[in-house]
């Protein structure tokens, strides 16, 4: 993001509250949003940006940093804090305050093993399990869980260093099962380098645990990032080989082997959908479709959230990328949406809704459908490139009468209304 004016220069007589109130300003931030994204009340902020109390706190100021888009904090603090010099913030497309400690727990990794015994396998296998049901039941579920993160990380490094055999292997599938969920939630919030980093060592530990499903799983997370970072054939490969390799498999393996199989054909369905190919998307579509039915009726993947529902909410997102808006909106009208257990799903169907309510020109029905994703999972919405964009949309161009509740809307995502 630019810089204000007012701090373009170096302007030493500048103190630190004046240039973070500054740059709120210009970001088009309240206090309450920047200070919520701190995990801090308004009043907090106001007395550091009127003086009154002294911004020391290091992991503070990155969070500040962080949430202003700023890579230098030589720009909060002024160019004269020893503090601050040569210290950079690494950014992503958005920003969350969470994001330098996973950072400093991604890229510090020790090769020295810990004083400290490890971790039990089963027992850091439970903490992973817990921690994904946190991220898809959290209306917050990038702050709570990223807070959790650094730690998970550490430990799942450290099992796997000092523990060998078929403890280390369990490990490898904990480890990969951990980066995997660090690459769910850094995702549009992480720099590229982090974003490849996670990739590349959840699906090496899976690999390294020689565990078909947990490689599985970790070439789904890469297909995602390759999907987001436009290389969709080479998702598709990824998605392809993965779906190869558990196949032969599948026949008497536990539930959640064919939960991931069955999450790979939608995951190529949505990728040809967004290429605009639409006779495949739908026929991988229809793959998931059958593995669903071939699970209990109540199935969920613990990560994924693979299961009836989702097959369902995934019909709605392929007519949605097919510019198939009608399909798309009378699709949702079918589906329950409280038989899916993941918040983060749910919110994320009503985004798909709300953009097919736009491709029909409805701005009405999409800025109630997006209130109430936005309601649903605040963190989903705000943190999420296509529900930002639909809600800068309607904030833009939505009817007279409706303008003060999509600038409200804007404000909660995070959105600069100034």
């Amino acid at each position: 993001m630019d810089i204000p004016e007012e701090l373009a220069t170096d302007d030493s007589e500048l103190k630190t509250g004046e240039r973070l109130r500054a740059l709120r300003e210009s970001r088009g931030l309240s206090r309450p949003v920047l200070a919520g994204m701190c995990g801090r009340g308004p009043d907090w902020l106001k007395k550091i940006e009127t003086g009154e109390r002294e911004l020391t706190s290091h992991p503070l100021l990155l969070r500040l940093a962080a949430a202003l888009q700023v890579a230098d904090l030589s720009v909060i603090t002024g160019t004269d804090t020893p503090a601050a010099a040569a210290t950079a913030v690494p950014l992503g497309r958005l920003s969350h305050p969470g994001m330098p400690d996973i950072w400093s727990a991604v890229m510090t990794r020790s090769l020295v093993p810990a004083a400290s015994g490890p971790a039990d396998p089963a027992s850091l296998q439970g903490r992973v399990d817990q921690t994904w049901r946190m991220w898809h039941t959290s209306t917050h579920n990038r702050t709570e869980v990223g807070a959790l993160l650094p730690d998970l990380i550490r430990d799942g490094e450290h099992a796997v260093r000092a523990l060998d055999g078929e403890q280390r292997r369990r490990a490898q599938v904990a480890l990969s099962d951990i980066y995997r969920l660090t690459g769910q939630a850094t995702a549009y919030v992480a720099p590229a380098e982090l974003a490849w980093v996670v990739a590349d060592r959840a699906l090496a530990a899976a690999q390294a645990a020689d565990q078909p499903a947990a490689i599985a799983a970790a070439s789904w997370n890469l297909g995602n990032i390759l999907r987001e970072t436009s290389y969709p054939e080479e998702a598709l490969r990824v998605v392809e080989e993965a779906a190869a390799l558990i196949r032969p498999h599948l026949d008497g393996a536990p539930e959640d082997w064919r939960g991931i199989y069955g999450a790979l054909q939608l995951h190529a369905a949505v990728t040809f959908a967004r290429d605009g190919r639409e006779g495949d998307a739908w026929r991988y579509w229809k793959k998931g479709d059958q593995i669903a039915k071939s699970l209990p009726a109540g199935y969920v993947h613990p990560s994924t959230v693979f299961g009836r529902a989702n097959v369902d909410f995934h019909a709605v997102s392929v007519a949605t990328d097919l510019k198939k808006s009608q399909k798309a909106i009378g699709l949702a009208d079918d589906i329950d949406p409280d038989v899916m257990p993941s918040v983060e799903r749910r919110a994320r169907l009503w985004v798909e809704v709300a953009r097919g309510h736009l491709q029909r020109g409805d701005r009405t029905a999409a800025l109630h459908v997006m209130q109430m994703a936005q309601r649903i999972g605040a963190e989903t919405v705000a943190y999420t490139p296509s529900a930002r964009s639909v809600a800068a949309d309607l904030w833009r161009s939505a009817p007279r009468a409706l303008r003060p509740e999509a600038a409200a809307l804007a404000v909660k995502v995070g959105i600069a209304t100034a």
